[in-house]
């Protein structure tokens, strides 16, 4: 995408996110990413940040240790199905 090369793929790569009430940051393993070796960029899809972003809004951080897998994240309860501060699709 950056680059415009056909080098980039499908990957797996380690994140780190700061919650929203900024008390502490989390490490999320395993989280879908892309990386291109023609240019060496790597990065998280928008759709897939706006993943996490909603999840760590919508379930209570505190059972959550300081590593977790983004497939242990995605699958932990939620308070409410869906973000509903979100006013656009």
């Amino acid at each position: 995408m950056w680059c415009n090369e056909d080098a980039a793929v499908d990957t797996k790569k380690t994140g780190y996110w700061e919650l929203h009430d900024g008390t502490r940051a989390l490490q999320i393993d395993e989280i879908p990413a892309v990386s291109c070796s023609s240019c060496g960029m790597e990065y998280h899809e928008d759709h897939v940040v706006e993943e996490i972003e909603d999840q760590l809004l919508l379930i209570n951080t505190n059972k959550l240790g300081k590593v977790v897998s983004f497939k242990e994240l995605m699958a932990t309860e939620r308070f409410l199905k869906k973000n509903y501060f979100k006013f656009y699709n």
